[in-house]
């Protein structure tokens, strides 16, 4: 989109508080290149949270899931099961190692040393020798179940709290959807917003994009092998989502005048009411009206009032 970026052009740079996502905010900004004004030298990364890490935010949801052993009774599950049992026994072998002085976690953080190595270095750690490709299915599976369960399908509180974000996307869009009707400048015609794979998979999540038809359980992995919900593919390193508004000249009806495209790390997603990877704008706000009226984040993330009289009165 090399408009977006032509020279004056206002850029507006909002990130989370954490160290890492304003140094990634930052690096975008460089990597536009030093030619590139945007309508002074340098721009402010304003810190918001609220929206970066609405999760922190949500008391329901830190005191139900995020701090909520009892929430994770899946992925302990499995954890126990027998596709696990059958990693460590091969693990242990390997390893000369009794059983019993292995478990999930241990042999999940051999699995992640060896992936991350891979990952960010490109070299194949001596732990990766541990595992089949089988192996690494079952521990994909594991971090999948976790995804699941503390940041997508698992509880709707996980992908409620993330519409204070949702909502204030599409108070963007409208925004330059006014301005366009209005024959004024766009003021913001490109917004970054830096936050966490946190942040993004309740927001899909939200959306209902990968979801199944069965939930992840700790019994059914064998089921799930063709399953949508796959957090390495949806949230890898650097995973971006992006609102693309067209603005459309040559079109029938002035409804499909403003049209929105949806890109997952650089990849159309395919809307679920149309079917196709353009929707008129229109049309969305149809879809997702619900969420755009009627999520509040004040309500969606208030405890549930518990009744404490007869305790109190012993």
């Amino acid at each position: 989109f090399p408009a977006l970026f032509a020279a004056r052009r206002r850029l507006a740079l909002a990130s989370s508080s954490k160290h890492r996502c304003l140094q990634s905010g930052a690096a975008f900004r460089r990597g536009l290149g030093p030619d590139l004004s945007l309508g002074r030298d340098e721009v402010e990364v304003e810190v918001n949270d609220s929206l970066m890490r609405f999760f922190d935010h949500c008391a329901k949801f830190v005191a139900l899931v995020e701090e909520n052993d009892a929430a994770m009774c899946q992925v302990s599950a499995f954890k126990e099961g027998p596709e696990m049992k059958k990693v460590l026994e091969k693990v242990a072998s390997a390893l000369c190692l009794p059983v019993e002085e292995l478990n999930a976690d241990l042999v999940q953080v051999a699995f992640l040393t060896c992936s991350y190595e891979l990952a960010i270095k490109n070299v194949t750690s001596p732990w990766c020798s541990l595992f089949t490709e089988e192996d690494a299915k079952v521990l994909e599976y594991l971090n999948d179940l976790k995804q699941y369960w503390k940041r997508g399908y698992g509880y709707d509180i996980n992908s409620r709290s993330s519409c204070i974000l949702f909502q204030d996307i599409f108070q963007h869009l409208d925004k330059a959807v006014e301005e366009s009707k209005s024959s004024k400048p766009i003021s913001s015609p490109l917004i970054v917003q830096v936050g966490h794979a946190e942040t993004l998979q309740p927001l899909l999540a939200l959306m209902g994009f990968f979801k199944d038809k069965e939930p992840l359980m700790a019994n059914n992995y064998a089921r799930q092998a063709q399953r949508k919900f796959r957090s390495g593919r949806i949230v890898p390193y650097a995973a971006n989502l992006v609102f693309v508004l067209y603005h459309c000249d040559h079109v029938n009806a002035s409804r499909d005048e403003y049209q929105v495209q949806l890109l997952l790390n650089e990849s159309p997603l395919l809307f679920h009411h149309s079917n196709d990877t353009v929707s008129t704008y229109a049309d969305l706000k149809d879809y997702y009206r619900d969420i755009l009226e009627n999520c509040h984040f004040k309500e969606e993330c208030e405890l549930p009032k518990v009744n404490v009289t007869a305790v109190d009165e012993l």
